[in-house]
């Protein structure tokens, strides 16, 4: 599930952390259920929202589609995104242990479109995100994917625009 919340600075977006460079959004397996009905199973196992405290405003539903190899097996994965909207900022996650529900997290940040975007390392993950945030947020994307300004009257500047890089 992709969940943001609203703040003054615009929408920001909850990416789970996985140790490494591995950031990603709350997912998981399925358990006998519909996709849907997982997905706020495990946003409430690995972050603690449940499903009262997320609103779903924009009819939203991306399919990843892909094959990886494991132990020389080859292994076909389907992950469906839904798009959320909560107004709770704290995250509790899941406890670590072989019984515990919920795959284990090492943290996780609530970031804004542009610092998202340089968090995730896969391109799926990306274009997930920029489809996310197009709908979401009142600030347009410039033709590069980069969050631009908004010119008088809601037009778009025509002008690239480039955040200023972070700092560590």
């Amino acid at each position: 599930m992709i969940i943001y919340r609203q703040t003054s600075d615009g929408p920001k977006f909850l990416l789970t952390y996985h140790g490494g460079r591995n950031w990603s959004f709350p997912k998981g397996k399925l358990d006998g259920e519909s996709n849907f009905k997982a997905a706020l199973r495990e946003v409430e196992e690995e972050t603690g929202i449940a499903e009262g405290d997320l609103r779903f405003k924009h009819h939203f539903k991306i399919r990843d589609q892909f094959v990886f190899t494991r132990d020389r097996e080859r292994i076909f994965k389907t992950i469906t995104y839904y798009l959320a909207e909560t107004k709770k900022i704290a995250i509790t996650l899941p406890a670590r242990g072989d019984d515990a529900p919920g795959e284990p997290h090492e943290g996780y940040g609530w970031f804004l479109y542009r610092d998202a975007l340089r968090m995730l390392v896969a391109p799926n993950l990306k274009r997930n995100l920029k489809r996310a945030y197009e709908l979401v947020s009142p600030v347009p994307l410039s033709r590069g994917g980069q969050v631009g300004p908004k010119a008088a009257h809601g037009n778009r500047v025509h002008h690239r625009y480039r955040p200023p890089p972070i700092r560590p």
